[in-house]
């Protein structure tokens, strides 16, 4: 026996392993696409040279990752195979080489979306059941996220008795660029790219977070149909346009490899002007008995291959580290190095995080550094490639750089934050937000009228709002006589907002609208919320430990006191009036499903909430009633094999009229 092979082998397994757990099931790598293939490939050639340390749990024969336990488990009746990867045009070429052995082959050559692989069915026509890849034989029930992307048709023209198809859903890139950027506002570690993005937002416990998150999805092959015959791949992916699906914008023909190489060549060119993240173009064989055929090994079909482009990534010289803050106060760390040309355009600047992830890195100023665009948006650091001559580890001061209060990290938190509310840096945005829809609704306050109103000094903080006066309000550049009128009516309007708005406006960390209205359902007045302890608001349903802490942090703050007695002498209301209408359905817990004649889900879920009850996302031996429409799917089987109540819409308006 090789021991120095069969001790590679082992070392490559255990260190592919992890990283496949850390892409798979948590949504978050460590490493790039790039470099996981690359020690992929290492693995593959030392299994082909020592077939005799081949197992069956090698990374090289599995499929993707487990499924969680967080979802329902769905059995692939057709296995969610993945593609064999290659990395350059002559492996293409051998791949052509071996299926002309078998077949006289056509191709087809479409672009390869980095996205989470799923399964979407259809039984008459209705979407019934979507589920995860898993590890290609069991997956996750995902149905109600599906339901909320809009480009996944819930009905189909041709009512066919069954459909199994499977696609890719993923992140808009544009999308993907605006969360990322209100993660570090927020002072979360960002999602790495738009691939992870999508993963982790579709596997939400909350299709509401799934739904804000606006994932799309491209549907590539037909698993599965009844009530038609197709008999090539390419017949089928105009039949799914046909259908109302999103198929790949490319999908070429041909009946010779180096055309199909040439179409390989065109999509990598055009790759940054894709509205979404792509890593790859596959080739696959078009007619399906030839796939037939040709068959697959345990891992992968014999008759496809996916091309993988190789990131590009530049090397540069790392000038300074910029402090800045954001709304919530998070102090972020900007890298400004040498300008470099990445994905067509200029780049000199990449968010570093956090000081964990400079220490990780060990990131110096002086630096030679390697950088990427993140799915050819977001730039980022890749590593640190040497240190500058007598060069220091950087750690970022714990001094606010604009209000210069001593900053502080929180228990569990990686990122350093400034907790005055006064400072100059957060004020134009916590200003804004304020003013928004969902805070106190201020109309014509937007960010270009705070930035006016803060740069004449006529604000420092949300409470200076209601002490405005109209000649100061005309003092402004392009501020006329109608407009000043028109803001100092909205503003006079807000004072009556309910405390919940209030709450929701002082932009308080992990405190959302929903979370705001909760928290004042129990604690209805500004003095009941300032005189809360921790535990009396863990305690209500719906708010967390770190929540609660952030409330009564907050409100103990003597600039916090400050405003809040301003806000009261304006006259701003500080009292909750609750939505709740009626108790007739207190205590109750209900979940929605399927499509609902007489109501849009917005609709029955408020008025479930006027009457007391509370609406779940899911099915659980707490359930009190399932409400169920047409097509209800995973969550009717469940509530059946619960015991839980099944309630149509007639037994629902019923339950509210007897009541």
């Amino acid at each position: 026996m090789n021991k120095e092979i069969f001790d590679r082998i082992s070392k490559l397994r255990e260190q592919i392993n992890i990283y496949s757990k850390e892409y798979y099931e948590n949504d978050n790598p460590s490493v790039s696409d790039y470099e996981y293939d690359m020690l992929m490939n290492q693995l593959k050639s030392l299994e082909s040279e020592y077939p005799e340390f081949v197992t069956e749990d090698s990374p090289t024969q599995k499929v993707g990752g487990k499924a969680s336990n967080l979802f329902s488990k769905v059995e692939h009746i057709v296995q969610m195979a993945s593609l064999q990867d290659v990395f350059s045009y002559d492996e293409v070429r051998a791949f052509d080489a071996r299926v002309r052995k078998e077949i006289t082959p056509q191709y087809v050559t479409e672009i390869k979306i980095d996205g989470l692989s799923v399964s979407l069915e259809y039984v008459n026509g209705v979407f019934t059941k979507g589920s995860t890849r898993g590890d290609g034989f069991i997956g996750e029930d995902v149905t109600q996220n599906l339901m909320t992307i809009k480009s996944i048709p819930k009905v189909l023209p041709d009512t066919l008795p069954y459909l199994e198809v499977r696609g890719e859903v993923y992140m808009p890139k544009s999308v993907f660029a605006k969360l990322a950027n209100a993660q570090e506002e927020n002072g979360e570690v960002p999602f790495k790219n738009p691939r992870n993005a999508a993963a982790g937002s579709l596997r939400q416990k909350d299709s509401k977070i799934t739904a804000q998150r606006e994932l799309d999805i491209f549907v590539f092959n037909i698993q599965r149909i009844e009530g038609k015959r197709l008999t090539t791949h390419k017949e089928a992916l105009d039949y799914l346009k046909e259908l109302g699906f999103k198929v790949s914008p490319m999908y070429n023909l041909t009946d010779d490899i180096e055309k199909a190489i040439k179409d390989i060549e065109t999509i990598g060119e055009n790759k940054k002007s894709y509205p979404f993240d792509m890593d790859g173009a596959v080739v696959k064989v078009n007619n399906l008995t030839d796939r037939e055929a040709l068959g697959s090994t345990a891992k992968y079909p014999k008759w496809a291959v996916a091309y993988k482009y190789p990131p590009e990534e530049k090397s540069t010289t790392l000038l300074d580290i910029e402090i800045s803050v954001g709304r919530t106060g998070v102090l972020t760390p900007t890298a400004i190095f040498e300008p470099v040309l990445l994905a067509g355009t200029s780049v000199s600047r990449a968010v570093l995080h956090n000081q964990d992830f400079i220490s990780e890195k060990d990131i110096r100023i002086g630096d030679t550094i390697l950088v990427r665009k993140a799915g050819d948006i977001i730039p980022e650091v890749v590593k640190s490639v040497s240190h500058g001559l007598n060069s220091t580890p950087f750690i970022i001061p714990d001094v606010c750089p604009s209000c210069h209060t001593r900053a502080i990290r929180f228990d569990g938190e990686a990122a350093l934050r400034c907790v005055n509310p006064a400072c100059p840096a957060t004020l134009l945005k916590n200003l804004t937000h304020f003013a928004s829809r969902d805070a106190m609704n201020i109309d014509g306050l937007g960010p270009a009228i705070v930035e006016a109103l803060v740069e004449n000094k006529l604000i420092k903080s949300p409470a200076d709002l209601y002490y405005l006066k109209k000649e100061d309000l005309l003092s402004l550049e392009r501020m006329g006589d109608k407009s000043a009128d028109n803001l100092l009516n909205s503003i006079k309007n807000s004072k009556q907002n309910d405390l919940s708005r209030l709450l929701f406006s002082f932009g308080i960390r992990n405190i959302g609208k929903k979370a705001s209205e909760l928290i004042c359902d129990k604690l209805d007045s500004m003095d009941k919320l300032m005189s809360a302890e921790t535990k009396d608001i863990e305690a209500i349903e719906g708010i967390g430990e770190i929540m609660a802490v952030n409330i009564t942090e907050y409100f103990s703050l003597s600039q916090t006191k400050t405003l809040i007695e301003r806000l009261k002498a304006a006259g701003v209301n500080m009292t909750h009036e609750s939505n709740v209408a009626f108790d007739t359905l207190n205590g109750l817990t209900f979940v929605v499903t399927g499509t609902l004649e007489k109501y849009s889900r917005e609709q029955v879920k408020a008025l479930i909430e006027q009457n007391g009850g509370k609406v779940s996302s899911s099915v659980s031996k707490k359930t009190s009633y399932l409400l169920a429409g047409e097509a209800a799917g995973s969550k009717l089987k469940k509530a059946e094999d619960l015991g839980v109540k099944i309630l149509s819409e007639d037994e629902f308006e019923n339950m509210l009229k007897n009541s």
